[in-house]
């Protein structure tokens, strides 16, 4: 009898909560907000040439959203890339896919498994993140309002709220990383090239931004979607960002997930 989906989900997380990279992933993502505070602790100074880096040492709310800045450079793709670059690739390594597809479970379903447990590892980095650099934030700068991009104050839950909602929309080409991750890591069949690949896709398209004559391109290419929460800090909201990272974003993740399945489906099982 075929088991289902959740099940297999469930063996995926399990799978996740044994492997040391998921936690070098999260522990990298709770650190680097720590040590920044520490950072911002022993010196006056900060980055005010960026949004909400000025107001550093006036709220820990900035801190959050200033790691949202920073954090799309290297920080998220390199952790989402550590699970979902080798969420395929190492069971073909181990030897172990070859079992698992000749299992009483749809290929379908473990494919979907593995997805969604990537992309549940993906949402659990940025939620400790956020999580994490509110506290410190707090710890060194006091839980204090906020002053929004368009110069007005915010309360300190309307600010906690909108932190809260910047990294959901933060998740959303996050999430478009996690399923070009999966795709290389089932057609590289090599955790090492998938996870490379993957950080690199997103160095590549940070490289983009700043060629000459390309500037066209800006607002279609994914990394530019890690700035589409700043609408929510603005009066009032911009939804216009928003909106268009989400379809921008599932542009990049819908055929890279389409062909990561086929891909999957068409797998040898002799051949491993």
């Amino acid at each position: 009898m075929s088991v289902g989906t959740p099940t297999v989900y469930r063996w995926e997380l399990r799978k996740l909560r044994s492997q040391k990279r998921t936690y070098l992933g999260l522990g990298a993502a709770a650190f680097v907000p720590i040590a920044f505070a520490i950072a911002l602790a022993v010196q006056r100074g900060a980055p005010n040439d960026v949004a909400f880096g000025k107001y550093l040492h006036s709220t820990g709310l900035a801190l959050p959203l200033v790691l949202l800045l920073f954090g799309a450079v290297w920080m998220f793709p390199l952790i989402t890339a550590l699970v979902a670059g080798d969420i395929v690739a190492a069971e073909d390594h181990n030897g172990t896919l070859k079992t698992i597809l000749t299992r009483s479970t749809e290929r379908e379903q473990i494919f979907a498994a593995k997805l969604m447990a990537a992309a549940t590892y993906a949402i659990a980095a940025i939620a400790l993140s956020g999580v994490t650099a509110i506290a410190a934030g707090s710890a060194v700068s006091g839980m204090h309002a906020l002053t929004s991009l368009s110069g007005t104050h915010i309360s300190v839950a309307r600010g906690l709220l909108l932190v809260a909602l910047s990294l959901v929309v933060y998740s959303v080409p996050i999430l478009a990383f996690t399923a070009i991750g999966v795709l290389l890591s089932t057609v590289f069949r090599n955790s090492a090239a998938a996870v490379v690949g993957t950080l690199m896709s997103s160095l590549l398209l940070q490289l983009l931004t700043i060629i000459p004559g390309l500037s066209g391109l800006t607002p279609y290419l994914l990394s530019t979607q890690f700035n589409a929460w700043q609408g929510l800090l603005r009066q009032p909201i911009d939804w216009a960002p928003i909106v268009r990272a989400v379809w921008v974003c599932a542009l990049y993740a819908v055929p890279a997930v389409i062909a990561a399945l086929l891909v999957f489906l068409r797998r040898d099982v002799d051949g491993g």
